[in-house]
């Protein structure tokens, strides 16, 4: 049966997740969402099921593409699985293709590490079916406090790195005889999360997408950096902001114990400038919109609860790792700059770190291109094409040809 047919033959129904091809190259991944579900194309191009003007429309183990052309489902394995990291039960999901030749000793497996996002990334993740539908077999959890999960949402990478190399050891357990490389791809906060586990997952590369080489504070002092560059301030601005973070970078480290005398003298000097009212970082934009006396009897109970562990240092972490390792950076990343980064990744690789770096030029957070308005405001409005492509390459072991705009640094 071809896989495309003529639309005459389509009957629509209910939405189902998986994968839905039009031939071997071009598919479209659909995800559950609050409302509607996702779509993602292989292309990058994406939707809603509740959009306007939608370009899909699901049927029974079909979606209507256009108007014109029938996608068949294509079939997979989907695995569930629950497992135990330190006395919490998470759930888990091996996917495997099921369409000649299948999962086998020559498929790459990987586990996800997933952003700081509270949902779960079963049925809802278009990345690790994007990884599905290019020939890799993929591990996907629910993370602690999240979806079908057990446990309390946390922040705490170590603990976080815990559970990600429970995660690996079902993957293996589940997948035992029908995968070749394994490795771990971290997405955002995930790029933390992944060189944490990588020696005791025992993986053999890592792949990690707009994550940082930073730690929390560093990634608030960047983040403050670009926004105020973006608005047009100068260097002046600039090294005075710089001064600021390192106050809240203080407060935040020692858990309110140190710095707020130091915020309170900020606060009289630059409270009434511009620049300073629209600080927003990671956390620093709330620290400068509370007063010390609010600090000292309240805190900041958001952040009480995320148990986040301000000790951890990313560079002593990522020089033990003796793996091949790819990063690949958002050039216009608001939420993770990564001129830091960039260049500390590279005095790694001088020093003889397997480091592959990849670029892609006017993109943000996520790889997603976009639209930007006078005020700065920024509409998705794709996933960069290529990256998808990059990743699945990696988990291969063979980077060959161009991957979009990208460029290797």
């Amino acid at each position: 049966m071809p896989d495309v047919l003529k639309s005459s033959s389509f009957i629509q129904g209910p939405c189902e997740t998986g994968i839905f091809k039009k031939d071997k190259q071009t598919f479209v991944v659909v995800t559950k969402a609050d409302k509607g579900f996702n779509y993602t194309f292989s292309n990058g191009m994406l939707g809603n099921t509740l959009d306007s003007g939608t370009t899909l429309i699901c049927g029974e183990n079909a979606v209507l593409i256009r108007g014109e052309e029938i996608w068949n489902k294509l079939a997979i394995s989907e695995l569930n699985t629950r497992f135990d990291s330190g006395g919490v039960m998470l759930a888990g999901r091996l996917m495997e293709a099921m369409e000649p030749p299948g999962a086998g000793g020559n498929t790459p497996l990987v586990v996800y590490a997933h952003g700081s996002e509270g949902s779960g990334w079963i049925d809802r993740a278009g990345d690790p079916y994007q990884m599905l539908g290019r020939g890799i077999s993929v591990f996907v959890y629910d993370k602690r406090g999240t979806g079908l999960s057990q446990g309390e949402y946390t922040q705490n990478f170590p603990r976080l790195a815990d559970d990600l190399v429970a995660a690996s050891h079902e993957a293996k357990q589940l997948a035992a005889g029908r995968y070749g490389r394994f490795g771990l791809i971290g997405l955002s906060q995930g790029g933390w999360i992944v060189p944490l586990a990588a020696a005791r997952a025992r993986a053999e590369f890592l792949g990690i997408g707009f994550g940082l080489a930073v730690d929390i504070t560093g990634q608030d002092a960047e983040q403050v950096s670009k926004e105020l560059r973006d608005h047009g301030y100068g260097d002046d601005i600039l090294a005075n902001a710089s001064k600021v973070t390192d106050v809240t970078a203080k407060i935040a480290k020692s858990d309110l114990k140190e710095g707020l005398d130091e915020l309170a003298d900020i606060q009289k000097q630059f409270g009434k400038e511009a620049w300073f009212t629209s600080i927003k970082g990671g956390y620093s934009g709330v620290l400068l919109s509370m007063s010390v006396d609010d600090l000292r009897r309240n805190g900041v109970p958001r952040f009480d609860k995320l148990n986040i562990d301000w000790s951890l240092d990313p560079m002593q972490v990522l020089s033990k790792v003796d793996v091949p390792q790819m990063w690949v950076f958002a050039d216009e990343d608001r939420q993770a700059p990564g001129a830091v980064s960039l260049e500390r990744l590279s005095n790694l690789r001088r020093q003889g770190s397997n480091i592959t770096i990849y670029r892609f030029p006017d993109t943000g957070h996520g790889m997603w291109e976009y639209t930007e308005a006078k005020d700065g405001t920024r509409k998705q409005a794709r996933i960069a094409p290529g990256f998808y492509d990059l990743m699945a390459d990696w988990a291969k072991g063979k980077l060959e040809g161009n991957y979009g705009k990208a460029y290797r640094r």
